[in-house]
């Protein structure tokens, strides 16, 4: 990262996207691309190089002169941290500028246990990871947060009726900036591992996607023109409290009933799972449930998988209402690609089954002609992924460079960054 005083022009900041999203490229290349000319291209390289984000790579293919050297973003020069707060575990992760994974760690953990405990077990095993770096890696720039509930706009607070109220407008930015001493992005689940699939999985190459998470609740993340859509306040994409079935009395945590969660999430799947083991309309898992397991949702795709009839129907079913309503979002974006992330899932699975029929169904056939669905091979990486995406994104965002580049580190300004960020949005 910038340790000489780089001071950004606006010509800078076309190649330095070149350079993150294409890989190494030569100069010519570069000036191609940007549409500036090869003495500014030239000029704006050698200061990215002097500032430490980009450096000299392989030589290039030769078209019949001498064979050009390529020029490659400078991913080693900073590292990362990233956490994704799940209803029942932790994931952490250290990264490079890339939002390569140098090491990681996944605990299980009790969001219920309140912001002060998670939160103070996410330093610890931050800790951890900082200490067992190598002695002579890069300087800590930057951390991101994922949590399971929408985020403000520009605070870094979880905000609106979550299922752990205690979390609602908590200072998770302000506290991990304060033991850091770097700036800190937080953001929704559902939106960084969107995020992680857009730059490193297989939403790559598609503009407009649609990213489902199916946990305890449902998330989703949208995709548009290549930007993630937030909303005007960070509520973009909770289509998990939908209405989906009005003669339901399952009560969500947001205080209504019938939501989409309560119907098709995996909290819901194993509840409708451990009804059937209890009354015996399930004799697969009522004998899982006899040997002590507990029923979740995990168990109902097991049962199905081994032709228990009670089970193939929860899973229909739940596909079957999720469907319903991504196909509302089908209809009115009209995606290239849904992307499905959760555990346990398989194609071939009757949740997944019914949700592709019921999406094709209730959709026009030409708007549908060449969407692709896929579930998410990243698994629980994609969140860090998009994490560590986030706040290099933040960093070098033409606003916040400007802010720390003088200096040549973000280090002890995130309040200035933190600023910046909430008067921009």
């Amino acid at each position: 990262m910038p340790t000489s005083g780089l001071v950004p022009s606006d010509s800078l900041f076309p190649v330095l996207s070149m350079l993150r999203t294409n890989g190494p490229t030569t100069r010519s290349e570069l000036a191609r691309h940007t549409g500036l000319t090869r003495k500014v291209v030239v000029q704006r390289v050698e200061e990215l190089i002097d500032g430490g984000l980009a450096e000299e790579g392989d030589m290039g293919r030769s078209t019949g002169g001498r064979a050009p050297r390529e020029i490659r973003f400078r991913t080693q020069g900073a590292s990362i941290l990233v956490t994704e707060i799940a209803a029942g575990s932790l994931t952490v992760g250290l990264t490079d500028l890339a939002g390569s994974l140098l090491s990681s760690a996944h605990v299980d953990s009790d969001t219920a246990a309140g912001p002060d405990a998670i939160l103070a077990r996410i330093e610890q095993l931050f800790d951890k990871l900082l200490e067992e770096r190598p002695a002579a890696s890069p300087p800590l720039y930057g951390i991101g947060i994922g949590v399971p509930a929408p985020v403000g706009i520009g605070t870094g607070r979880p905000i609106g009726d979550l299922r752990f109220p205690e979390w609602v407008d908590h200072p998770i930015r302000d506290r991990f900036a304060t033991r850091y001493n770097v700036p800190v992005w937080v953001e929704n689940n559902a939106n960084l591992m969107a995020i992680g699939e857009l730059r490193a999985g297989l939403a790559r190459g598609h503009s407009d996607a649609v990213f489902i998470r199916v946990g305890t609740g449902i998330g989703c993340a949208i995709i548009t023109s290549g930007e993630l859509q937030r909303g005007s306040q960070g509520f973009g994409g909770e289509f998990g409290h939908v209405l989906v079935d009005a003669g339901s009395s399952e009560t969500c945590w947001c205080g209504l009933t019938g939501c989409l969660t309560q119907i098709a999430g995996a909290g819901a799947l194993g509840r409708d799972g451990d009804r059937a083991a209890t009354d015996g309309t399930s004799p697969i898992l009522a004998a899982i449930k006899a040997q002590g397991r507990t029923i979740a949702a995990r168990e109902v795709f097991t049962a199905a998988t081994a032709g228990d009839p009670t089970s193939i129907r929860i899973l229909t079913g739940a596909g079957r209402h999720l469907g319903a309503v991504t196909a509302v979002l089908v209809s009115a974006l009209n995606p290239s690609l849904i992307l499905l992330g959760a555990d346990h899932l398989r194609p071939e699975d009757p949740y997944v089954a019914a949700f592709r029929e019921t999406v094709l169904e209730r959709t026009l056939p030409s708007a549908t002609r060449e969407l692709q669905f896929a579930i998410s091979r990243l698994g629980n990486s994609a969140g860090l992924i998009g994490a560590a995406y986030m706040v290099v994104d933040g960093l070098l965002s033409p606003q916040t460079l400007k802010l720390w580049s003088e200096s040549g580190t973000p280090a002890g300004l995130a309040d200035l960054i933190h600023e910046s960020s909430t008067d921009a949005a």
